[in-house]
């Protein structure tokens, strides 16, 4: 599938001609890549099964000047096998301000780089968003290439709630902070989507099942998109019961947690929540007053326009 014919490339004569073919191969096709305008260009790249890359992908890791790569090693695979011949650099966690400073000065001198991450879409859980920030800086154009994230795979797979979710990435690693964080989520109004290590599983989801509620839905997704992708769905407390008595997993592994159970009224929350609409009729409309209550006491949007409109009705009569 060819991205653009040799003969019609627009070439930019402020830029130097390049040696280096800027082709790949695709469907058992060769592609000529368009040249890419100068900027840093964060691709996204597959989470595990190669061919999830996006066209667009595989045309920018082709066309851009180098590549800047978490683990080159990583990267020189998903490049090898699409045929693209760009220069690799290492950029990571670890690298220093002054790597960063060179590939400012790089984007300055009006080159295309592109950085990607291990897998899925870089900055998430990933130390490239210090790279963009010295960019945004420096005036320099951010271009966003989107494509597969381990986030959003793990939260349709896990058929939880997706109207609503919060990532969190990895938590800490020492039991006691780590309660504490999930103490901290256990206020979130949405579904959860954490990253963890396979060794620290057993006890994250014992941690969980006792903070956030042994009852609660969650999902435990391992090696999404590979030849041993599984999704165990459960309840927290099911989930941990069953990996602490198995062998540890191996691979990588995203926890999706449902929303917390809604809890039974009593009668004191009756009492909050019709002086919560009362107060939000006497500046607005029904509609406008049980979505604004909805969004701060976390009810059902329905139940709580249902009660705004009792109310609105009995201030009428």
């Amino acid at each position: 599938m060819a991205i653009s014919p040799l003969m019609n490339r627009r070439i930019d004569p402020a830029r130097p001609a390049s040696a280096r073919s800027s082709t790949f191969t695709a469907f058992g096709l060769a592609s000529e890549a368009e040249p890419l305008p100068p900027g840093l260009h964060i691709v996204a790249t597959p989470i595990g099964n190669l061919r999830d890359v996006t066209i667009r992908a595989l045309a920018t890791l082709a066309a851009a000047d180098a590549v800047l790569a978490e683990d080159t090693r990583v990267t020189r695979t998903l490049l090898a096998h699409y045929g693209i011949t760009t220069p690799l650099v290492a950029y990571h966690e670890h690298s220093t301000d002054a790597v960063r400073e060179r590939m400012v000065a790089r984007l300055k001198a009006g080159e295309a780089l592109a950085l990607v991450s291990d897998a899925g879409t870089p900055l998430v859980s990933d130390p490239g968003y210090k790279l963009v920030q010295a960019a945004i800086e420096a005036g320099i154009g951010i271009v966003p290439v989107p494509g597969p994230s381990a986030v959003t795979t793990a939260l349709v797979a896990a058929g939880l709630p997706t109207d609503r979710f919060f990532f969190e990435g990895f938590l800490p690693q020492k039991a006691g902070a780590r309660r504490n964080r999930l103490e901290a989520l256990a206020q979130v109004p949405g579904t959860l989507v954490l990253f963890e290590s396979p060794h620290r599983l057993i006890e994250m989801l014992a941690d969980a099942a006792a903070t956030l509620g042994a009852d609660r839905a969650a999902a435990v997704t391992r090696e999404l998109t590979k030849l041993y992708e599984t999704v165990r769905r459960d309840s927290l407390g099911s989930l941990a019961e069953r990996f602490a008595s198995e062998p540890p997993p191996k691979g990588e592994i995203v926890v999706v947690i449902g929303p917390a159970l809604p809890q039974a009224a009593g009668p004191e929350d009756d009492a909050a929540l019709d002086a919560a609409i009362r107060t939000a009729l006497a500046r607005h409309s029904i509609k406008d007053a049980a979505s604004l209550v909805a969004d701060e006491t976390g009810q059902p949007r329905r139940q709580v326009y249902a009660r705004a409109l009792a109310i609105a009705r009995e201030g009428e009569a």
